[in-house]
C-alpha cells in the first residue's frame, strides 16, 4: 500500500450497532481514521426527549466507554475517531469523555474535538421571526403550522468544522447533525488538502463516505448478494482506502467475516437513494450515475470516476415535532384456526373500542406471519397456520384515549376467542409520535464552532 493512502474505516452504522466493530476495525489492521455514524432523523428527536428529562443526557452514551477502552490504542497506532456521538448534546457528550478519562494511563494527553452550532432550535422563534419559513419540503407547508410542537431542530453541517478540529490537532472530533457522510470526507480533505471547489474529488468522497456510513451493509449485511455464505460472527466493517485523485479501494481487515464485492457495494450505492444525480450534501452535489466500480477480487473494489457540482446555497435542517400520541400491542393465536381467531378479535376490539367512544386518528391491525409485511402482495394467507400474532396499532391526539386503548387488549384473553398464547411484553405503553419535518436555512444564519480540549495523561 503507497504511503499516499488514507485509510477511513466504519465502525458504527447506527446508534446501537455492534459495539465490537470499532474496536476489531483499531486493533486488526492499520486503518487512519475510524468514523463512527449514529444518527438518524428519529435519533435527534430521541436523544432531545432524554435530554429535555435530563440536561447532561441528549448524546450516544455508549461511545463513551467505548473510548475509554480505545483511547490507548488510539494513541499508540495513531487512529483518529470522527464521529457524530454528540447527538443534540455534544457538549456534554465532550464533558463525559473528559471525566471518564481522567484516570486512564495515556502514553499522551488525548485532544478532544467538539462541534457545535448544528442546533437551532433555541433561535426558531427569531428565525422565522425574520422570514425563515423553513417550508416542509414534501408539503410546502410553513414551520409556523407545528411551531409550539417543535421538540429538536438541527441543520446538518459539513465537512469545514470537523476539517478544522482535525487541523487543530484533535485525536477525537465529535459532533453533533454533521452529514453522516462528512464523517468520511472531511478526513480526505484534511489529509489531500482538496479545495472548497473541487467538486470532484468532493464528490468522491461523499460516494466513500456513503458506503462508509452504513457499517457492514457494505460487507455483506443486511444484503441481498450471497447471503447464504457470508460468516458474520465477527464481519469487517468496510474501510476506504482513499488517493488523493478521488479514487479509492473499499476492502476490509483480513481475517474477519463478510465480503466486499461488486454486488455488496452496489447494494449500499443505491441505499435510500433518489435521483443518483443529486446526492446533495452540504459541500457539492455528487453524481452517482457517474461512478466506475471494478471487482478487484480479494474483497477489493475499486472506485473511480465521479463527478460533483458547486454545492447548495442552503442547508437541510432535520426538525422534529410533536404529532400525537401512539401505542402498539400483540396478542399471539395458535392453531387450529389461528388466523381466524387474530380476524375475530381484532373485529371484537374495534367493537369494544367504539362502544367507548374513543377517537383514533388511525387504528393499524398487521397479522405477522400471514402476510402481514407484503400485504396484498403475498396474496391470501393459508388458513391453517400454527400460529399468528395480531399487533394492533393506535394513533391519536388525545393520550387519555390511547391510554384506554392499552387496557383492553389483556381482556381478550378470556373474553376473547381462544387460545392466546402470548402477552408479549404486557400492557402497551403510551408513547408521544414525534413527526419529521425537513426543511431548508440559509448557510448564513447557521454558525458553527469548533473547540479542541486536552485530556491530560493520568
Amino acid at each position: 500500500m503507497s504511503d499516499d493512502t488514507v485509510r477511513v474505516a466504519s465502525g458504527q452504522g447506527f446508534w446501537g450497532d455492534w459495539l465490537e466493530a470499532p474496536k476489531l476495525q483499531v486493533r486488526q489492521g492499520p486503518i487512519d481514521y475510524l468514523m463512527l455514524d449514529y444518527l438518524a432523523e428519529i435519533t435527534m428527536s430521541i436523544m432531545q426527549k432524554q435530554r429535555s428529562r435530563n440536561p447532561d443526557a441528549g448524546y450516544a452514551r455508549d461511545f463513551v466507554p467505548l473510548i475509554r477502552e480505545l483511547a490507548p490504542d488510539l494513541i499508540e497506532r495513531d487512529v483518529t475517531v470522527v464521529c457524530n456521538a454528540g447527538g443534540v448534546n455534544p457538549e456534554g457528550c465532550r464533558d463525559a469523555l473528559v471525566e471518564i478519562l481522567a484516570d486512564v494511563d495515556l502514553p499522551r494527553p488525548l485532544r478532544i474535538g467538539v462541534v457545535t452550532g448544528d442546533d437551532v432550535l433555541s433561535d426558531m422563534d427569531g428565525l422565522i421571526e425574520r422570514g425563515h419559513d423553513m417550508r416542509n419540503m414534501e408539503t410546502g407547508e410553513p414551520l409556523s403550522s407545528v411551531q409550539d410542537r417543535v421538540q429538536a431542530a438541527n441543520a446538518y453541517l459539513g465537512a469545514g468544522p470537523i476539517v478544522e478540529a482535525l487541523e487543530r490537532g484533535a485525536d477525537v472530533v465529535v459532533t453533533g447533525r454533521s452529514t453522516d457522510t462528512a464523517l468520511t470526507y472531511a478526513p480526505l480533505i484534511h489529509e489531500f488538502g482538496w479545495g472548497p471547489e473541487d467538486w470532484d474529488r468532493l464528490a468522491a468522497g461523499v460516494v466513500a463516505g456513503h458506503i462508509n456510513e452504513c457499517g457492514a451493509q457494505a460487507t455483506g449485511g443486511n444484503t441481498l448478494a450471497d447471503w447464504r455464505s457470508v460468516d458474520l460472527v465477527a464481519p469487517g466493517y468496510p474501510i476506504v482506502e482513499a488517493r488523493e485523485d478521488g479514487s479509492f479501494v473499499v476492502t476490509k481487515h483480513p481475517g474477519l467475516g463478510g465480503r466486499v464485492t461488486w454486488a455488496t457495494v452496489t447494494e449500499q450505492l443505491v441505499y435510500e437513494m433518489g435521483d443518483p444525480a443529486e446526492y446533495i450534501t452540504p459541500d457539492c452535489v455528487a453524481d452517482f450515475s457517474t461512478i466506475e466500480l471494478e471487482d478487484l477480487g480479494g474483497d477489493r473494489v475499486e472506485v473511480k470516476g465521479v463527478e460533483g457540482r458547486e454545492r447548495p446555497e442552503q442547508l437541510k435542517v432535520s426538525i422534529a415535532y410533536r404529532d400525537g400520541f401512539k401505542a402498539t400491542g400483540t396478542l399471539t393465536y395458535a392453531w387450529p384456526d389461528a388466523v381466524e381467531k387474530a380476524r375475530r378479535a381484532d373485529e371484537v376490539l374495534r367493537g369494544r373500542l367504539e362502544r367507548l367512544g374513543l377517537e383514533f386518528d388511525e387504528i393499524r391491525t398487521e397479522l405477522v406471519g400471514a402476510g402481514a409485511c407484503h400485504g396484498s402482495l403475498a396474496g391470501e394467507p393459508p388458513e391453517e397456520l400454527p400460529e399468528v400474532e395480531m399487533r394492533v396499532g393506535v394513533r391519536a391526539d388525545r393520550k387519555e384515549h390511547v391510554a384506554r386503548f392499552t387496557r383492553e387488549l389483556a381482556p381478550l384473553i378470556l373474553a376473547g376467542p381462544p387460545s392466546v398464547t402470548g402477552f408479549a411484553g404486557g400492557r402497551p405503553k403510551v408513547q408521544t409520535i414525534m413527526a419529521f419535518w425537513p426543511a431548508l436555512i440559509d448557510r448564513e444564519v447557521v454558525d458553527d464552532q469548533v473547540e479542541v480540549q486536552i485530556v491530560e495523561a493520568a
